[in-house]
């Protein structure tokens, strides 16, 4: 487990030789000083692309991820890679789209333990922002609204 400083905070990624198996934006232990347990140097293969996306948002994050989830949510976390950067979809369109409710997908967004690599962030709601990995106000989704103007998304979604 490794830490990464970024404009939106320290978080946290979980990875194998493999691939990666979670981005934390809130990394468990790290406010407690608990920081020895993310101690373990981040790797190229995936540093360089993380940090890469804060220079330049346009291109998807070309990191493995180990895979996870069941079959609804891989689905609905397939549907999200394809919203480019600079876009949004509100959790309606997609659920319409899939064949479901908005509340399934705002549930399968809440349980992607990839965020930035699925950019959930980019799914918002249809009357406003919406919220971002089960959070509905506070600092998480401070860092979805600065991760959409990062992306060049107008403040009117």
């Amino acid at each position: 487990m490794s830490c990464l400083d970024t404009p939106v905070g320290t978080i946290g990624v979980r990875w194998i030789d493999c691939g990666v198996l979670g981005v934390d934006l809130e990394p468990m232990g790290l406010a407690s000083g608990g920081r020895d347990m993310w101690a373990d140097p981040c790797p190229d293969w995936l540093q360089q692309p993380l940090l890469a996306y804060f220079d330049d948002p346009g291109p998807p994050i070309p990191v493995p991820r180990v895979p996870t989830g069941t079959r609804f949510q891989q689905r609905v976390w397939q549907a999200i890679s394809a919203i480019p950067a600079g876009s949004t979809r509100t959790y309606g369109e997609l659920a319409l789209e899939l064949g479901t409710s908005a509340r399934a997908v705002g549930g399968a967004c809440r349980a992607n333990p990839w965020p930035l690599l699925v950019p959930c962030h980019r799914v918002v709601s249809g009357h406003g922002l919406g919220g971002f990995a089960g959070a509905v106000s506070g600092r998480l989704t401070v860092v979805k609204a600065w991760l959409l103007a990062h992306e060049g998304v107008g403040s009117n979604r």
